[in-house]
């Protein structure tokens, strides 16, 4: 299908939505890696002109596709109890959108190595899914609340009230060290980096964008403090990094932990943060997902140790 260059025009239903997302939609079937390299070295080409990622696409945009020689990929095969579980974990759905209580251990996208992601799942649960959409990422380790658009027109609305701060996220942690109750605001400039390997961290740098998170300690036990964390930024790993800045790296946080907690928590498998809360007001989007139950049985046993 993609084996010829060919041109397309925007209609207004794709208004506002970056290229690299409208790209990963029309290019079903074509790895993210391969979308991102077309889109960098200037061979998707907008009213001629090479366009950045991030670039915002508007109607009547001419876009130029390039020639794509991907071997045809066998069908991704999802297990039938995968899928059960998925949707025995929807929280709420209408024709626009539904909210999923993500698992921890399963990524939001496939790509980077990872073949099936909760987006791909998704798409597979019937005819109405097929053109479902990712309107936020969670981390894989991360649990709780993921809303996906069915519509185009959701997605477009939702991300118009991100950009404009209208939106509100509240995740629920476990931090190693008991954090101060005084402690309630980090603020911090973070700047995402990449490795040889192609591994994203986040850094402390003057040169990254301003961060702020709010936080509420709920419940502390001998070694761990159970928090409230209000996104008021909402940057890549943005509290990870700060917890971590702070010396209280989340619970099971194999890349921002300190070296001597890491060894001290080989024993604990799990990541312990979870998106609790989801709100966009003026879209009447307003969902709790409680975290899972080892979060407060990990404080009981720390008490009973």
């Amino acid at each position: 299908m993609f084996n010829k260059s060919h041109k397309i025009k925007v209609s207004k239903e794709f208004l506002g939505q970056r290229i690299d997302n409208f790209l990963m939609n029309y290019l079903k079937g074509i790895p993210r890696s391969k979308i991102y390299s077309i889109i960098r070295k200037g061979e998707v080409r907008v009213n001629g002109s090479r366009k950045k990622p991030l670039y915002k696409i508007s109607e009547g945009d001419e876009i130029r596709i390039p020639p794509l020689n991907i071997d045809e990929k066998k069908e991704l095969f999802i297990p039938e109890n995968f899928i059960k579980l998925l949707k025995e974990r929807i929280v709420y759905e209408n024709q626009n959108y539904l909210i999923i209580n993500k698992p921890s251990g399963v990524a939001s996208h496939g790509g980077s190595g990872i073949k099936l992601g909760l987006i791909e799942s998704v798409r597979n649960f019937g005819k109405l899914y097929r053109d479902c959409k990712l309107i936020h990422r969670l981390d894989k380790d991360t649990s709780g609340c993921q809303i996906i658009a069915k519509k185009q027109s959701f997605l477009r609305k939702c991300n118009e009230e991100i950009r404009l701060g209208r939106s509100y996220k509240e995740y629920i942690a476990i931090v190693n060290g008991r954090w101060p109750k005084t402690k309630t605001k980090v603020i911090s400039s973070i700047l995402k980096t990449k490795n040889k390997s192609g591994e994203h961290k986040v850094i402390l740098s003057s040169s990254g964008k301003e961060s702020i998170t709010n936080f509420e300690v709920l419940s502390l036990s001998r070694n761990y403090s159970k928090l409230r964390c209000e996104l008021v930024t909402g940057r890549t790993h943005q509290i990870r990094v700060h917890v971590s800045q702070e010396g209280y790296p989340i619970v099971g946080d194999s890349k921002y932990g300190c070296r001597a907690i890491k060894n001290e928590q080989k024993k604990i498998k799990k990541f312990y943060l979870h998106s609790h809360a989801l709100k966009i007001p003026d879209l009447g989007v307003s969902f709790n997902v409680e975290e899972p139950e080892d979060f407060d049985i990990l404080l009981k046993n720390d008490e009973n140790f």
